[in-house]
């Protein structure tokens, strides 16, 4: 049971840092758009990578190399812009709260969700690499255990914000609270890409 919750408590540390993948939950149960969907290809992604870090990391260590790295930041970063892009655009237009969930596409939310999970370098880094070599030592037995709780900390955190902000939505339906929360998430985005530039420009300085 120690090793469920030395798991537990390791990817908590880890998740709760402030990501694009943890914003974008966020803002999807604001915006009640498939929000059990987003929650749960993000703890299955995480499950996934946990697992192979733990059971697998040499492997990939072997694999995961500065080019590796590279290309990686620079979908990423690609993939960011378009998001910002898009938020920028459509404050053009006033937001309707209004809008059915049928009238969105889950292929769309399935891809932006995708996305935001396996282009990001810092998601292998923490789940596939940093549990992977804290637990190299462990036997199965503990290896497993410890791989549990780690997912079972990272499906709690995602369900947990998704629907806290699907539930604080009721709270936040106006024009004006709206134009603000998508400005917050343009300026973090913004500041993540930036991030995310200097390590592509870093990676040819050298």
């Amino acid at each position: 049971m120690s090793y469920i919750i030395l798991g537990f408590i390791t990817e908590m540390s880890l998740i709760l840092a402030i990501g694009a993948q943890n914003i974008f939950v966020i803002e999807q149960g604001l915006k009640k758009e498939f929000v059990f969907l987003v929650c749960l290809i993000c703890s299955i992604s995480d499950f996934l990578l946990i697992f192979l870090g733990i059971f697998i990391f040499y492997y990939f260590q072997s694999f995961f190399t500065p080019l590796i790295e590279l290309i990686l930041n620079l979908f990423l970063l690609i993939f960011l812009i378009h998001f910002i892009w898009t938020k920028i655009s459509s404050e053009i237009n006033k937001i309707n709260f209004n809008i059915k969930k049928t009238q969105h596409s889950p292929s769309l939310v399935v891809f932006k969700t995708l996305g935001f999970t396996y282009l990001n370098p810092h998601v292998y880094s923490d789940t596939v690499f940093f549990l992977g070599n804290f637990s190299k030592d462990f036997i199965i037995k503990q290896k497993i255990l410890f791989g549990l709780g780690a997912s079972l900390s990272s499906i709690l955190f995602f369900f947990t914000i998704g629907y806290a902000s699907k539930y604080l939505s009721n709270h936040l339906k106006t024009d004006k609270v709206w134009k603000a929360i998508n400005l917050i998430i343009v300026i973090f985005m913004s500041f993540l890409t930036a991030y995310v530039f200097m390590n592509v420009i870093n990676f040819f300085n050298f």
